[in-house]
Order: structure tokens, then C-alpha cells, then sequence
């Protein structure tokens, strides 16, 4: 339903999408563009304390390599209104694909994980994490797969309104994240290895059912990984070992991703698709479905 509220000088045309931090809307921007505004809960933009954490946070956003994520446009306060503006990005996500089209497997699949891998990478080298990487947070663009919605979690601390519910999505947190232990960038390497999984199998690989239930398994269980490709299972395993300090980081996944020759045809795809310079045929075909952050 249209909204035509203007916030920063945006005006909200639909909501996108709702989550536990707030709203997405499609907006257009003051030039006659369009862009994704997510209203962040107006009892956080009352504390001060938000307001200081806020700035910081998309201070770091702002550093994120564009080209693997919706690059953060403008943010601001308007009245109780914290609000964060992102590149409205075209393409189905991940976890949709999956649904639609199945599981991927060979060079799509081995793309996906690097180009994943590399946006980790930018993201960290940021001096950000994620907290909640996972399938609907993989956009695949017609320039590549984008990771969005990174940051916005570490915003909220143990005294704010939302800290009272599970920060993270359950099939995806690394087993640290469930005791409430402070997070590194290992946790979102553990949740890249849940997400490549699923994408390359179609299953979660700590199954579904009752939160509480896969969050036991993800304490207790291995993964279940039948069914992945041999060429990338290994670096799924590491990635999502219990001990954040047998993982590999972001950027040696890269290193051991790039250095198979299957994934190395694979890089060559993600770095062509990223600099625009696929050659005629190759470009993946534009999709009209839009997924954005909430």
C-alpha cells in the first residue's frame, strides 16, 4: 500500500518487508530515484545511546566494498525516526531461488560461495559483522550476488527494546551465538558455511522444526551434508565447526575456494559480473522479483 510519508526527504511509496528492527520501504529519492528506506523502531532512535552506536555503525557500512552489498546511501534521524537508505537492488533472494529453481550445484554454486566469501571479506575488513547472514540475506543480482542487511544487529545492546529477542536467525548461528557469547567474524563464517549448504542441497543442515530444537542440534549435531558437492564440501565442514577457532576466516575461505581449479573459472565469473564486463551471453538475465533487508 502506498505511503507517500516523506522521511529525510524520501518518500515512502510501499513497505517491502517487516522485522523485528522495523520497516523497509521502497522510496523514491529526492532526484526521482528509487531506494530502500528501512525505519528503524522509533524507541530506539529516543536513546542516546542508540543515536552514538547508530552513526558509528553506518559510518562502517559506508566503508563496505560497493559492488558486494546495497551500498549504504544516506542515514539520519528524522524526529523519532532513525531511518538507513541502501542502493534498491533488483533480484530474487537466495532463499526464494532455491525454492523456485531447487539447489544449485557446479559453477553457480562454486560463484555463489566465493562471491559470498568475498562480500564476508569486505564486510570484516570494515570492521563489521554480520550476525545474520542467511539465504534471504543473499540477493543474486544480474551483477552478482549482494549481501545485505549487515551491521544494523550490533546497534542494539543488552538494555534496548529489541535485545529482548533472539538477534539471528536460528538455522544459521554459529553455536557462540546461541550461548550469548560476544561475537567475532567467525560466527558469520559459520552461518556462510549453513547458507552454502542449503543453497547446494536445498536442506538446512541442522534441519528444521521448533527454534529450540535446531538450536540444540547446531550445539550438539554435525551438519547434514549429503548431497553437497565433494568439490566444496570440505570448506563447509571447517567452516561450520563448533569452535569459532578452528574455522577459517574470510579471507582464507577465498584463498582456499580461488585455489581449486573448478572455483578459480568461478572467480573469473563473480569478477566479471561485479566489473560489468561479462561478454554478451553470459549476463545473467534480469529478474523483476525484489527482495531488501529488513
Amino acid at each position: 500500500m502506498d505511503d507517500d510519508r516523506v522521511i529525510g526527504g524520501y518518500t515512502l511509496r510501499r513497505v517491502l518487508g517487516r522485522g523485528g528492527m522495523g520497516e523497509v520501504h521502497l522510496a523514491a529519492t529526492p532526484t526521482g530515484g528509487l531506494a530502500a528506506v528501512k525505519l528503524i523502531h522509533p524507541a530506539l532512535a529516543r536513546d542516546p545511546a542508540f543515536r552514538r552506536r547508530f552513526e558509528r555503525e553506518v559510518a562502517a557500512a559506508r566503508r563496505v566494498a560497493r559492488f558486494c552489498t546495497a551500498p549504504v546511501l544516506d542515514a539520519g534521524i528524522d524526529g523519532e525516526v532513525a531511518y538507513l537508505v541502501t542502493e534498491y537492488v533488483k533480484g530474487p533472494d537466495l532463499a526464494q531461488a532455491v525454492r523456485d529453481q531447487g539447489p544449485l550445484s557446479g559453477g553457480n554454486l562454486e560463484a555463489l560461495a566465493v562471491g559470498i566469501a568475498t562480500a564476508l571479506n569486505a564486510i570484516h575488513g570494515a570492521g563489521v559483522i554480520h550476525r545474520d547472514l542467511k539465504p534471504s540475506n543473499v540477493l543474486l543480482s544480474p551483477l552478482g550476488p549482494r549481501v545485505i542487511d549487515f551491521g544494523i544487529a550490533q546497534l542494539i545492546d543488552n538494555d534496548s527494546l529489541a535485545s529482548q529477542a533472539v538477534l539471528g536467525t536460528p538455522a544459521f548461528m554459529a553455536p557462540e551465538q546461541v550461548r550469548g557469547e560476544p561475537l567475532a567474524p567467525a560466527a558469520d563464517v559459520f552461518a556462510w558455511g549453513g547458507v552454502i549448504a542449503y543453497a547446494g542441497t536445498g536442506r538446512l543442515p541442522f534441519g528444521g522444526g521448533a527454534p529450540g530444537e535446531v538450536l540444540y542440534r547446531i550445539m550438539q549435531d554435525g551438519p547434514r551434508l549429503d548431497g553437497l558437492e565433494e568439490g566444496i564440501r570440505a570448506i563447509v565442514e571447517r567452516a561450520l565447526a563448533k569452535d569459532p577457532r578452528l574455522r577459517p576466516g574470510a579471507q582464507e575461505l577465498l584463498s582456499e575456494l580461488v585455489g581449486g581449479t573448478r572455483l578459480a573459472a568461478a572467480t573469473e565469473v563473480v569478477e566479471r559480473t561485479w566489473t560489468g564486463t561479462v561478454p554478451t551471453g553470459r549476463r545473467p538475465t534480469p529478474v523483476q522479483d525484489t527482495r531488501l533487508p529488513v
